[in-house]
């Protein structure tokens, strides 16, 4: 098992950051990017094999809307690999860094990237992504993590980009049961990036009670390797904009799910990524 590391922004929010604007934690890539740095050095202290960038947020048009120039832009988004990049190399050539491509709902800051459907055209979401794979690509990750994907419409265009700019990634759905968060199918889903550039399919951002048969599914499809990262089991309420419920270890559960990359995504941090690191290699003896 490959062990990811787990949310960027719960453990900038752990190290005492407001992240409430539109940017979230693309954010401090411009005003804290050695809080960044000092995240992605957690989470392999931690036993962590990837570092996913802080760059799920980061856009050309988010940063522009936020007052920054188009250049300005490209160097944030540029220094979004370089941190995770310098952090990596600290800790030795077997550590991996993934460039973070989230949807185009996250951009939106509506919630809108648990819904999909976005109303806007195939070509009005190739040229919002397409500069930005370019950027990410250029600054030499080791492969992208295209996350927290709800609907196949934004996925087809997505895979489309990667068969042109021919670079690793694995792929991975935000998923609801047995459904994207659109709605459609994970059978039809899953069968979208079944191309060669894709090293890996999942599911993200979801309930780790979700997590097994998703992977079931995935791996039936596509016949690759599975990646998971769910959430801790909490949900977000909204109306009262706090997390209720209790947590579940990842650790207990993921040996259960036949994932090859398996890490966290929202309310996980350090510690859970360090307890999956040591069942990860109790299964190992």
């Amino acid at each position: 098992m490959i062990v990811l590391d787990g949310g960027m922004s719960n453990a900038l929010e752990s190290r005492g950051h407001d992240l409430s604007d539109a940017l979230w934690s693309a954010r401090l890539l411009k005003d804290a990017p050695e809080e960044i740095a000092a995240v992605h050095r957690a989470y392999y202290e931690a036993g962590a094999a990837v570092a996913t960038t802080a760059s799920y947020q980061a856009s050309l048009p988010g940063f522009q809307q936020a007052g920054l120039s188009r250049a300005e832009a490209e160097r944030l988004i540029t220094r979004s690999v370089l941190l995770a990049r310098e952090a990596r190399d600290e800790f030795g050539a077997d550590r991996l860094v993934a460039a973070s491509v989230g949807p185009y709902g996250a951009y939106l800051a509506d919630g809108s990237e648990y819904r999909g459907n976005y109303g806007v055209s195939s070509a009005a979401l190739r040229d919002f992504h397409a500069p930005r794979l370019e950027l990410l690509i250029a600054a030499e990750p080791d492969l992208l993590a295209i996350e927290t994907i709800p609907d196949t419409r934004e996925a087809e265009v997505l895979v489309a980009l990667l068969t042109e700019l021919d670079f690793p990634a694995w792929f991975s759905y935000s998923i609801e049961g047995d459904r994207t968060r659109a709605g459609q199918p994970l059978t039809e889903a899953f069968a979208v990036p079944s191309i060669d550039q894709v090293v890996a399919v999942g599911i993200n951002c979801c309930s780790p009670t979700d997590v097994a048969a998703a992977v079931a599914t995935a791996m039936s499809v596509t016949g690759k390797p599975a990646v998971a990262y769910p959430n801790s089991g909490e949900v977000w309420d909204a109306g009262a904009r706090s997390w209720t419920g209790a947590k579940i270890s990842l650790a207990a559960l993921a040996p259960t799910w036949g994932a090859e990359y398996v890490g966290g995504c929202c309310r996980i941090g350090p510690d859970e990524i360090r307890e999956l690191h040591a069942q990860d290699l109790a299964q190992q003896v």
